[in-house]
């Protein structure tokens, strides 16, 4: 069985403040929009299409989902309440309750991101990497295999 795929998405730069004074309301910024642009350009160039896609309800993810699906064909967009201001944890939960899938995306937030690339990578979920914004993290995880600290492996990390 061939390994499964999930890309970790950080949303790109958002405006400080919405209108509405809300976080999950934020949208993105100039910078932000031409980093979704450059992300999803990317990720054209590596062939990544018919993925199920996993995603924040926050404006700036929803915004950056947009550009993605601009550039990458048969997408599976599901809209997840729980990624918004999730723990490492709580995105495990979420992803495994997608698979077994060929191609997982996630677009969400940090610390949540960084930390779980640490913890699928290294096993330790404190030694964030960094993820900047509009940044992308592409892992291998053995197929069938339970997504816990150490499962995966970065394959590229990328970022505008």
């Amino acid at each position: 069985m061939a390994d499964e795929e999930l890309i970790l998405i950080r949303h790109a730069h958002a405006e400080a403040e919405s209108a509405s004074g809300r976080d999950i309301d934020r949208p993105l910024s100039a910078l932000g929009r031409s980093q979704a642009a450059a992300g999803s350009a990317w990720l054209a160039g590596h062939g990544i299409g018919g993925a199920r896609v996993l995603c924040s309800p926050a404006l700036r993810t929803r915004q950056t989902l947009e550009a993605l699906r601009r550039e990458l064909p048969g997408l599976e967009v599901i809209e997840e309440a729980g990624i918004y201001e999730a723990t490492p944890g709580e995105l495990i939960t979420i992803i495994e309750s997608h698979r077994p899938a060929p191609r997982i995306l996630l677009v969400g937030h940090n610390p949540g991101l960084e930390s779980l690339v640490g913890l699928l990578a290294d096993g330790r979920s404190t030694d964030g990497r960094g993820m900047p914004t509009g940044a992308i993290a592409r892992l291998s995880i053995p197929a069938a295999r339970a997504l816990e600290p150490g499962a995966a492996g970065v394959v590229e990390f990328w970022w505008p």
